[in-house]
């Protein structure tokens, strides 16, 4: 079955996306090389996927523990906010929250997850009396004691996908 991907995007898109999103920092003409295009036909590429939507952002991560962000917390949260105004307000408070790297609306037991940076237990102590104000009535925090994975990288590219120019 022929992914809604492959009918917008062709191989050497998919391609392309790859290569930047395991290496943002590689010039135009590298990817030209490594796709067998012109730089300026790769440039050209590059705008229509960034003004189409499919590349959001380029960004370098940093290691948060170099920079002292040494407590790493999934924090689970329970509201009994249900009407639509309330809730986009919750979710703005969340996004407006720096420490919060990530937050995802749950299904299950939980309504929301947030993953959540902070220096030191007195900065998770904080955060936490920031969520309380907010009225939700119940906060489940983990704390992740080791890293065993981390990617940004989607699985989109193999190498092996070749059907006409188009991806599947």
């Amino acid at each position: 079955m022929e992914s809604i991907v492959s009918k917008v995007l062709d191989q050497v898109d998919i391609q392309i996306l790859d290569i930047l999103q395991k290496q943002a920092h590689v010039s135009n003409a590298e990817i030209a090389r490594r796709v067998n295009l012109s730089s300026p036909a790769v440039h050209t590429r590059i705008k229509r996927l960034e003004n189409e939507g499919y590349i959001s952002q380029q960004v370098a991560i940093l290691n948060p523990e170099k920079l002292g962000f040494d407590l790493l917390c999934f924090v689970f949260i329970s509201s009994n906010i249900h009407h639509s105004e309330k809730l986009d307000v919750l979710e703005e408070a969340f996004r407006q929250m720096p420490e919060v790297l990530e937050c995802h609306c749950l299904t299950g037991e939980y309504d929301y997850l947030l993953k959540v940076a902070n220096k030191d237990r007195r900065d998770l102590q904080t955060f936490i009396r920031k969520l309380n104000k907010l009225g939700i009535t119940k906060i489940q925090t983990s704390l992740g004691l080791r890293e065993i994975k981390y990617s940004s990288v989607l699985p989109i590219w193999d190498g092996d996908e070749v059907d006409e120019g188009k991806f599947e």
